[in-house]
């Protein structure tokens, strides 16, 4: 497996801690932690993080008293990640790479994993490659492969159409994406901007608008061609067998998440030997609007990992 770059690269400031890890290709990511100097006394989870998402995405794994190690990383290309040489190295194959070149480089060798959205499908793939590796899955808001044909779930189309929508959508805006990079960073991202978003019905309201705006604020430094080319390749992820897989799962779901259908992730729970389904009232967005909620049922499923 990859070793660490020999460059640092650590926040001063509280909240997470970055560090430059190297993939298998030779990538550089830009990993991170909340716990630089083993202050927490708890399990490690690695996080598989959304699509081109960050730490504050996930309030409640900021606090000190979360109880929880988290190792994660930015995807290639985003907060602070390079790009790979060959631009085609953004599949699902590569992000499992990536966190396994992760966890090396912060000695875990085996762990629950905590994937969100599009890290769901990273997190599944990985634990069908290298189970040794895998404790456990706690999945948020995603599910286990071919993703875009669950998108709009909340809408009931077929998976055929809803597929069609969302890919051609993505390959438009990956050609045109540069045009709208620009007005996307001046966008006055703040708590009013945060409140539009929450009555939008693609988001709903969440705890902390403050620190959802440094949220959606990070997002959008991720030029929108690039986010698209991202999410082009990973639609290519073909679902999971799950017969293979036999850690136990959690499959936590958005009642109103036109993101990944609550309903496909009841059936992967369904299609597991040890998979339970907790449904909540939200949108692809739990970890901001309900983090405390999504943090209980994390502990939980810690302890019956445990026992």
């Amino acid at each position: 497996m990859s070793t660490s770059a020999p460059a640092s690269r650590e926040s001063t400031a509280s909240g997470p801690v970055f560090r430059d890890v190297r993939s298998d290709d030779g990538t550089t990511l830009r990993a991170w932690t909340n716990d630089p100097h083993g202050a927490i006394d708890g399990p490690t989870v690695v996080l598989c993080n959304g699509l081109g998402t960050n730490p504050w995405c996930w309030p409640a794994l900021l606090e000190p008293d979360c109880g929880v190690r988290i190792v994660s990383w930015n995807h290639r290309g985003v907060g602070g990640s390079d790009r790979p040489r060959d631009p085609s190295h953004v599949e699902i194959a590569h992000f499992v790479q990536d966190g396994l070149s992760v966890m090396d480089h912060f000695g875990v060798e085996r762990a629950v994993l905590m994937g969100w959205s599009m890290g769901v499908n990273t997190m599944f793939e990985l634990a069908v490659r290298n189970p040794e590796r895998v404790a456990g899955l706690f999945a948020v808001a995603g599910v286990p492969g071919d993703t875009f044909a669950t998108m709009l779930g909340a809408l009931h189309l077929p998976h055929a159409v809803a597929r069609a929508l969302t890919v051609n959508a993505s390959r438009m805006l990956s050609v045109g994406g540069g045009v709208l990079t620009p007005i996307a960073r001046r966008l006055p991202v703040g708590p009013k901007f945060i409140a539009a978003l929450s009555h939008s019905g693609f988001m709903l309201p969440v705890e902390d608008p403050e620190n959802a705006a440094r949220a959606v604020a990070e997002f959008l430094t991720t030029p929108i061609d690039w986010y698209f080319h991202l999410a082009l390749s990973t639609s290519r992820h073909a679902r999971v067998s799950l017969s293979s897989v036999t850690a136990p799962a959690m499959f936590v779901a958005g009642r109103w998440d036109v993101l990944a259908g609550a309903r496909d992730m009841a059936t992967a729970a369904e299609r597991m030997a040890d998979g339970e389904y907790v449904e909540l009232r939200g949108s692809h967005f739990l970890p901001m609007e309900q983090p405390e909620q999504v943090h209980e049922l994390l502990l939980r499923f810690l302890d019956r990992v445990a026992s």
